[in-house]
């Protein structure tokens, strides 16, 4: 197999064989299964390399130049390669690599702008919002005042009127635009004006959609806001982690907000992964798959929708894509069971203005292994039959089977 070495698996099945046969039994669930969720994705086999490399012997706390561990003077380099290729890419000033993960990354902007008690605007979690979002469950909601704005009833888009109005009324120190299951762009040139109105930062949590930034595919929140978070997995297709974008005046705060107040060391194989990375997101092979990436999230939204589920804001511009299931007959919690059964593996997620739980669907892996509109004609046919049960999940689990294994993740 090509996600490793012949010798690191004979190492790995000599030395631990336990935990090599589950890891096995892994790549094999996601080489006969159809990874439909929105936030996962494929690495290529040089991330892989990466994160796998003796990077991840080095402790390094603090900056390159500016460490406190000895011994850094290659790793000073690979975090370098890294900042200056995201700087390049998104066009930033200031690039932050460091953060472990996007809730990492949008607690250390909270910590480079705000004080405890602060009032922050952003997306309600019932509209779907995360949970750094003002979750009480999560430290933002514990820490800071949260206020949400919502969707509009008929669209299901972004009520503009309500958040300004929200912005007027309360006064917060920051706003924060950015959503884990709203499919369409984000109007970053309104959200700017309106902090400006209301002389709050704007902080834009652009984890889902800074891959197809990248890829040309979206607009960029990089010109509009103070300060960006982003994840480097998702449609990015780099390895599990954070970053932070930011303009130079802010380059300090940010800097100090991660190391030290948020983090210690930094996890140098994985910033070394996260320049891989970078660097393949900069070619031109990487926007022609961002452009597939929305091309195949809007066939798979049209043929559902033709099949009688209800798409939320009646599309997507993006890689999501958001269904209720009960015109089908059946609820989001129990729909997603079935299409387990029967290979397809997918998220739920709450559906504005109810407690009743849709789907949350994306593109991203499957257009990775090389799917197109075609196959996405046939995903939506398959997802059809399992969830009005004309089809036994059984008989759909070998088809997706063979869709699958035309397209493995990491050829043999």
């Amino acid at each position: 197999m090509s996600v490793t070495s012949t010798l690191e698996a004979d190492l790995l099945c000599r030395q631990d064989p336990e935990l090599a046969e589950v890891l096995l039994g892994e790549l094999a669930r996601q080489s006969t299964t159809l990874q439909l969720i929105a936030a996962e994705n494929f690495t290529s086999p040089a991330v892989l390399a990466a994160l796998g490399s003796p990077f991840a012997n080095k402790y390094a706390e603090g900056y390159p130049g500016a460490r406190y561990h000895g011994g850094c003077e290659f790793v000073d380099v690979a975090e370098s390669l890294a900042v200056d290729r995201a700087r390049r890419l998104f066009g930033a000033e200031h690039a932050n690599v460091q953060s472990h993960s996007g809730s990492s990354a949008v607690l250390a902007a909270y910590a480079a702008l705000l004080r405890p008690g602060d009032t922050v605007l952003a997306m309600g979690l019932p509209f779907g919002g995360h949970l750094t979002h003002g979750s009480p469950a999560n430290f933002s909601g514990r820490w800071f005042d949260f206020v949400g704005y919502g969707v509009e009833a008929d669209s299901g888009l972004i009520d503009h009127e309500q958040v300004r109005t929200l912005a007027r009324t309360h006064r917060p120190k920051a706003i924060v635009c950015g959503s884990i299951a709203y499919p369409r762009h984000i109007d970053y040139a309104f959200f700017r004006s309106v902090a400006d109105e209301v002389g709050a930062y704007l902080i834009a949590d652009a984890a889902h959609p800074m891959g197809l930034v990248a890829g040309g595919a979206a607009p960029s929140p990089v010109p509009y806001a103070d300060v960006v978070c982003a994840t480097t997995h998702k449609v990015l297709r780099g390895p599990r982690g954070g970053m932070i974008l930011c303009g130079g005046e802010l380059a300090e705060r940010v800097d100090r907000a991660v190391f030290p107040f948020t983090q210690g060391g930094a996890q140098m194989h994985t910033i070394a992964a996260k320049a891989v990375a970078f660097g393949e997101a900069a070619t031109p092979g990487f926007r022609t798959y961002a452009q597939q990436v929305v091309a195949n999230a809007r066939m798979l939204a049209g043929e559902l929708a033709a099949a009688g589920l209800t798409v939320t804001t009646g599309g997507t511009d993006t890689h999501l894509v958001v269904v209720d299931p009960t015109p089908l007959g059946v609820e989001g919690r129990a729909a997603r069971g079935r299409l387990a059964a029967a290979g397809m593996v997918l998220d739920t997620c709450v559906l504005p203005h109810g407690d009743a739980r849709g789907l949350r669907l994306g593109t991203a892996a499957l257009t990775t292994q090389g799917m197109k509109e075609v196959e996405m004609v046939r995903v939506a046919a398959l997802f059809a039959a399992v969830l009005s049960e004309r089809t036994d999940a059984g008989t759909v689990r070998e088809e997706v089977r063979e869709l699958a294994g035309r397209f493995p993740p990491y050829p043999c």
